[in-house]
């Protein structure tokens, strides 16, 4: 367990900027050669019979819309640039890509057993809702503005949304939206501060 926890020697290397900098080259490269995201978006029939095991990876950069694409970078670039500032770079960097793959991992495994063969995952919700979480994490205090209008506090819409995620899972609502992959990136981020960084957030909540 000590060696899972060993700390990386703190760094800050703008990862989030050059995060968002390879999601804005990949959607431009999408439209000028459409193809790309056939390769890029995870799905079952891909990954199982044409062994394109990268999409477990690259299915994180391609978007399926500007709207997408946009809403995505917004989040990375509020939340995740001062999440990297306290974890520091290198543990943000395996923090993001961790749990984007193991969401990723896991939206296969639901589609396995679903078969759900023509669905192709795009798209960096499931590691921007763990980043969320972690913003939660270490700044359960700050205030944020819902639609700019309603104030609350940080786990309070990080945890709304989630359940917002949750219930439309359950009902079938937006089907076109990975809620299960939100949903996973958030767990994953979850069991990343409980094994990884030995903190547990709900009891840092409940202390605040």
């Amino acid at each position: 367990m000590n060696s899972i926890r060993r700390p990386f020697a703190y760094r800050y290397h703008n990862i989030t900027f050059f995060l968002i900098g390879i999601n804005l080259l990949v959607f431009v490269l999408q439209q000028i050669f459409p193809r790309i995201t056939a390769y890029m978006a995870l799905n079952l029939i891909a990954v199982r019979y044409g062994h394109w095991f990268w999409q477990f990876l690259s299915y994180m950069f391609a978007h399926g819309s500007i709207s997408h694409l946009l809403f995505n970078l917004l989040a990375l670039f509020v939340f995740g640039v001062q999440v990297e500032r306290r974890m520091g770079s290198r543990e943000f960097l395996l923090y993001y890509m961790m749990t984007g793959i193991l969401a990723g991992l896991f939206s296969f495994g639901v589609y396995w057993v679903s078969g759900a063969y023509t669905v192709y995952l795009l798209g960096a919700s499931g590691a921007i809702f763990a980043v969320q979480l972690a913003y939660a994490v270490f700044f359960p205090n700050t205030v944020l503005y819902l639609w700019g209008i309603l104030p609350l506090r940080a786990p309070v819409m990080v945890l709304g949304f989630t359940a917002l995620e949750l219930f439309s899972s359950l009902a079938g609502l937006n089907s076109s939206v990975a809620h299960l992959t939100h949903l996973a990136g958030f767990g994953f981020g979850w069991l990343y501060f409980l094994v990884r960084l030995g903190l547990n957030p709900w009891k840092s909540w409940k202390r605040r």
